[in-house]
């Protein structure tokens, strides 16, 4: 079973930042990966669903058009919504997903620190949901820790090997280490390099 609502809100009572986002390096540091990790600079629109308090999407608001955030928890979206108070382009929504996936197509969207939350029903629901929504182009980003938590039911490997069964997309960049998984899809196969020229279009699907 996925992991309840009232899970997030006991979390936030009392608490504006519960994962210590703002102090911890480990936080500061995946922010700097996550954002380092995308193959664009600059993206039309972004889906940022789990976004907590906002400190990674007042990052993500520098890379696009425009932002979506959504969060199951009333509280953190209202911590959110302080933190990105001064950005035009950002659009917070309550949503429980994958019930409640948000209409429209995204040149991006970020999963971070969210799917291991849910169980193996909705994780592929959520994983259908996004592979949808994804415009021509566009890319899916996913972070998770790989250390056990007692409360979700899967683990962030196995997050990911799911992930990278269903989303049947080219995958562009991955990062493992000891804390953290990061990878990078894209409905196409194109890398950087091959995008400025850098390097020859061979269509031939990214190592990695």
């Amino acid at each position: 079973m996925s992991v309840a609502d009232n899970y997030f809100e006991k979390l936030y009572k009392g608490n504006e930042d519960p994962w210590s986002f703002r102090e911890r390096w480990y936080e500061q540091r995946k922010r700097n990966l996550t954002l380092a990790a995308l193959p664009r600079s600059h993206y039309g629109s972004i889906f940022e669903p789990g976004c907590a308090n906002g400190e990674l999407s007042a990052r993500l608001a520098e890379r696009c058009t425009q932002l979506l955030c959504s969060d199951t928890s009333a509280i953190a979206l209202e911590l959110a919504r302080n933190r990105l108070a001064h950005r035009s382009n950002v659009r917070l929504i309550q949503t429980r997903l994958p019930a409640q996936w948000p209409a429209g197509r995204f040149d991006l969207i970020v999963l971070s620190e969210l799917c291991y939350y849910l169980d193996a029903q909705d994780l592929d629901r959520l994983i259908d949901c996004a592979r949808a929504a994804l415009n021509t182009g566009g890319n899916l980003l996913a972070c998770h820790w790989r250390w056990p938590i007692e409360e979700c039911p899967l683990s962030g490997d196995q997050v990911h090997r799911r992930l990278h069964e269903r989303l049947g997309m080219p995958r562009l960049l991955r990062h493992e280490d000891a804390d953290l998984l990061l990878e990078v899809w894209g409905t196409e196969a194109t890398s950087v390099a091959q995008r400025e020229g850098l390097a020859p279009d061979t269509g031939m699907e990214s190592p990695v």
